[in-house]
Formats: structure tokens, sequence, C-alpha cells
């Protein structure tokens, strides 16, 4: 039976994240840090995933911010990089306020970018780090799926929000007869101006600074136990980028599910969190 998952606000400094969250708040803590994309928030990548860890760890999973129903700078950071630094400053400040010295890291995508700055800048704070689907290779490129996602708001119809979400998974199939009813679902929130700007700003070209990208000398730094997963179909981060993590992060390992998209979370949850158990409890 999946745990309860309750949301509340808490804010830090002139900020506020709207968190989710579930399993005992004394029990060992896991922040989930989820990906990019028009109307994504934490439950919206973690929903299952929480609720099913939550039988034994304190899962705490943010909408970042800029992402969702927590704060959207008004005006933003411009640029992925500027953005990135302060998600990490706010992520710190939040584990600040709930009290939480050190967790284990779980990344997708933008989120893994995010959990390799946090790792960089505070390493005392993560006991262990999942990347999948991660962002932040030097060789990860801008693949079609990922240009989509980054338009979006050239043309934001439901059409177009389809369109994205079958990119996401191996097989559309996967949605079953749902996949126009989710993406209207999800449509309202994607085109939020807060929302919009937030978007607009973490992807804005010529922002003055080069994007984030963990090279092999930063990797190389880093002592905590890794796992790298990704999906042989991911469309949105090539599987490529999830081999050059495990390649230059010392003892890193690296899990590649067959037939998976990006959403590996969502097509292979029961399998990613009994892969997830195991990592989380190596000693």
């Amino acid at each position: 039976m999946s745990a309860q998952v309750t949301t509340r606000d808490v804010a830090v400094g002139d900020n506020t994240f709207h968190l989710s969250e579930t399993g005992p708040r004394d029990a060992e803590p896991i922040l989930w840090l989820h990906g990019s994309g028009p109307g994504a928030t934490a439950l919206s990548n973690w929903e299952w995933m929480i609720g099913e860890m939550g039988d034994t760890y304190h899962c705490v999973a943010p909408d970042i911010i800029g992402f969702g129903d927590s704060t959207h700078p008004d005006p933003p950071p411009q640029g992925i990089g500027a953005f990135t630094e302060l998600r990490v400053d706010t992520l710190l400040g939040l584990l600040d306020t709930l009290g939480l010295d050190q967790v284990n890291l779980v990344g997708n995508s933008m989120g893994g970018i995010i959990s390799l700055a946090i790792t960089q800048r505070a390493p005392e704070r993560v006991r262990r780090m999942v990347l999948m689907g991660s962002g932040g290779a030097p060789n990860a490129g801008f693949t079609p799926g990922l240009l989509k996602l980054i338009s979006f708001y050239d043309d934001p119809t439901a059409e177009n929000m389809t369109e994205l979400l079958t990119l996401f998974v191996h097989d559309p199939a996967f949605f079953g007869d749902r996949l126009a009813e989710i993406a209207a679902a999800r449509l309202p929130r994607a085109t939020r101006p807060d929302v919009e700007r937030s978007h607009r700003a973490t992807f804005s070209p010529g922002a003055g600074e080069a994007p984030f990208q963990a090279d092999e000398g930063s990797l190389a730094k880093i002592t905590q136990p890794v796992l790298v997963v990704h999906g042989d179909d991911d469309k949105i981060v090539p599987v490529a980028a999830g081999e050059y993590f495990a390649e230059h992060i010392p003892g890193a390992r690296l899990e590649i599910f067959e037939d998976t998209g990006h959403w590996l979370q969502i097509e292979q949850g029961p399998r990613f969190a009994a892969l997830l158990r195991t990592f989380l409890a190596e000693t």
C-alpha cells in the first residue's frame, strides 16, 4: 500500500516551496528533484515513487523554484547557469529549514543537473546520489525532443503538449487512451504566465553564461556512491549522457533500462523502486 502524500508550503527566505512529502519525518530522507518541461511539478514526476518509497524513507519532493506552485522569481535569473545557482541556494536553504543535515538525492533530467550542482557546492549534505536521465553531460547535445521541450511556448497548444508527452516514453501506447486527457490536464498550469516566464528564462539564449556542464574534472571529485540510471530510448537526454557520468564519476554504477524512455520512473516504476531500495541500503 502506498504511503499518503501530504503537501505544504515552506518559506525559505523570500521564496516559498510547494512541498510534497511521504513517510515518517524521522526516517532517512530522500530529496527528489524533478525535471523541467512546461507544467512540470514534483508530483508529475514523482507521485507514484514517493508513495512507494514512503514506507521506509522520508520522501521530500519540492516543486523546484521556478516550477509549479513554488515561487517564480520576477524578474527571473537568465539562463540555466544562473537559474541553477538560485535553485541550489534555495534547496540548501530548504534542507536547513527542514532540519535535514544530509540527504540522498534522486534527480531526473534537470533535477540531475541540480543534484550534481548541490553535490559540488555542499558535498557534506549528500549521502548518496541517483542520476536518472540526467542532463548536464558535455556530450548530451540538443536532441530533437529537448528542442521541442524548450520551444513549447512557440505553440502552446493541447496538440503540441500531446506530441511532447509522447517523446517522454518509449511507447506512447503506455498512456493508453488517456494521452489527450493527460495533456489537457497539464496545459492550464503550463500556460500560466509565471510558469512560462520561468521556462523562458531558464532556457534563455544569449544569457551571457555557459549552460551548466559537469566536466570530467568536477565529476572526478565526487566521493559519494552514485547510481546512474538511463532509458535506452531516451529521446530527451541521450543514453550517452548516462554513460558519460558512469565513466567519469569514480565508482559510479550504471543501469540501462531497455525499451524505456525519459520517464523511466513512470514506465518502469516498480523496477526502479526495487533498484533504488537496494542501492540506498548498501553500506
